[in-house]
């Protein structure tokens, strides 16, 4: 399986190597020092990575856990923090991405586009009918991106018989606590870039954030049900997914 561009192309790992490769970049990007991030669902994913052409440098890196059904929702890393019990009557295959990361210092957009190409491909060739994880805000200061949280509850909510409830210690409950109108430039210069990929597939969000101390982030349950994603969208992802 592999995209790429002129600079970037992507691959799933193949070994050992591979994997601790991108153990080592998550650790770089969430932590900010050097290390390996890795945890007991490494083991069951997929481990895509993006790398630079002329140098061979891993510059982007994403996992994927295959599920067959909704009645596996309960495996999925997301699972620690919510209460997905809502999914489990889904009846198509899906699939978990998560610990995206991008290398500090890299701000090329081809680094984006060939990621979403690799996912687009991933699902296509797997049949998934729903793409699910946590899409992380820095930091856990609810207050510094209240634009972004308002925006989330006025146009994103999960549809009801999808939602996801409560289950974590400490969350911040944007569509109850929240009476603001968004500022919309706001709310989406503070959007993290895959957030904003993701509603624009018509993805949709729980109606709170876990604060997440452990990896200073706030982040909430993210869902795209690829049946539903824009005609115009499908064939945008298809033309990078080469």
């Amino acid at each position: 399986m592999l995209n790429r561009s002129p600079k970037f192309r992507s691959r799933l790992a193949v070994n050992e190597d591979d994997l601790a490769r991108a153990q080592a970049l998550r650790h770089l990007a969430f932590h900010g020092v050097a290390g390996r991030d890795a945890d007991r669902f490494d083991a069951a994913c997929d481990h895509m990575l993006i790398e630079e052409i002329a140098s061979g440098d891993l510059v982007a890196c994403f996992r994927f856990l295959p599920l067959d059904g909704g009645g596996q929702i309960g495996r999925s890393y997301s699972a620690q923090y919510y209460e997905l019990s809502a999914l489990e009557s889904f009846p198509g295959p899906m699939v978990e991405l998560g610990r995206f990361c991008i290398a500090p210092g890299r701000r090329d957009p081809d680094i984006l586009r060939i990621a979403w190409g690799a996912m687009t491909t991933y699902v296509d060739v797997n049949g998934v009918e729903l793409l699910f994880g946590c899409a992380s805000f820095a930091g856990t200061d609810a207050q510094a991106h209240l634009d972004a949280f308002a925006m989330l509850k006025a146009r994103h909510l999960a549809p009801k018989r999808w939602l996801p409830r409560v289950k974590a210690p400490d969350v911040f409950r944007f569509a109850a606590r929240l009476r603001r109108k968004p500022d919309a430039k706001k709310a989406l210069s503070g959007m993290p870039p895959l957030l904003r990929t993701y509603l624009a597939m018509g993805g949709w969000v729980s109606d709170h954030a876990v604060v997440d101390r452990d990896m200073n982030t706030l982040h909430v349950f993210t869902g795209v049900e690829i049946g539903a994603i824009p005609p115009a969208r499908k064939r945008a992802l298809r033309a990078v997914a080469v």
